[in-house]
């Protein structure tokens, strides 16, 4: 498994973040994205912490495994505190270094915006951690099912994105042993003028996107050799059904929701 990109991988566990209803994940993961912006105050943003915190920790998933998977976007959450450092210019200086200024409106700025980034990272990518595709598929197609009356392809957008989020970590294990064989052939993506790495991507690039292709038309086949035409009178398997682990988790739910409306400056 390519540790370096958590989107998309699913990690099997018996934990209660496992065994909830693939609808509610994505309902709490839904409005938690949107609750996460109203957050302004210490309270607050240590409520959605202990939330997202907590959350990870009952998925059973190995810290050492998400903390690794969160290493790609590390580079943007300290840029954005950084960014805020130089850009903000209100309140208190809190230091000054050689006529550069850091003041604590930006420096408390900073530290909101990176929380955020952080805390949405985490608790979206719990849903492909503990949730097979097929369970996202369905659960998408159970969601948009309204839509279904005025004609709009809800199973087949639910099977397009997850097909995505499935091939993510594949093509990403795909770039890697592309990139090494690439390198071992004398090809360097990391010296040179901007240029010469622009035109190093070429060989790169190529032989991905061949092997992106034709893994689509192997899958295209696969799944019409199997009878596969489209969600017009298909049965499933499992079917879907909210239990008490789903009912419970979404009271904690409300109740941070409630706890960061009341605890907001």
């Amino acid at each position: 498994m390519n540790n370096s990109m958590i989107i998309g991988q699913y990690v099997p566990a018996e934990s209660v973040i496992h065994k909830m209803d693939p609808r509610s994940k994505i309902a709490i993961i839904f409005f938690f994205v949107l609750i996460v912006f109203f957050a302004n105050s210490v309270m607050s943003y240590g409520l959605l912490t202990v939330f997202g915190v907590t959350a990870a920790a009952s998925s059973k998933v190995p810290l050492r495994f998400i903390m690794k998977g969160l290493t790609p976007v590390w580079f943007l959450i300290i840029f954005t505190f950084l960014l805020h450092l130089i850009v903000t210019k209100e309140g208190d200086v809190l230091y000054n270094l050689l006529g550069w200024k850091i003041y604590e409106e930006g420096v408390v700025q900073g530290a909101a915006i990176s929380l955020r980034f952080f805390l949405l990272i985490l608790v979206t990518s719990l849903l492909t951690l503990t949730t097979t595709p097929i369970e996202i598929t369905d659960a998408i197609e159970e969601l948009l099912g309204p839509l279904k009356k005025i004609r709009f392809p809800v199973h087949e957008l639910a099977l397009m994105m997850s097909i995505s989020l499935r091939f993510i970590p594949t093509l990403m294990q795909e770039t890697e042993k592309i990139s090494k064989a690439q390198a071992s052939r004398g090809v360097d993506f990391r010296t040179g003028s901007f240029k010469d790495r622009l035109k190093a991507i070429v060989p790169l690039l190529v032989p991905l996107f061949v092997s992106a292709f034709k893994r689509a038309e192997e899958l295209a086949m696969a799944m019409e050799a199997r009878g596969y035409r489209g969600g017009e009178g298909r049965t499933k398997l499992r079917e879907l059904k909210v239990g008490k682990v789903d009912f419970i988790i979404y009271a904690l739910f409300l109740l941070v929701v409630i706890g960061l409306f009341l605890t907001r400056s």
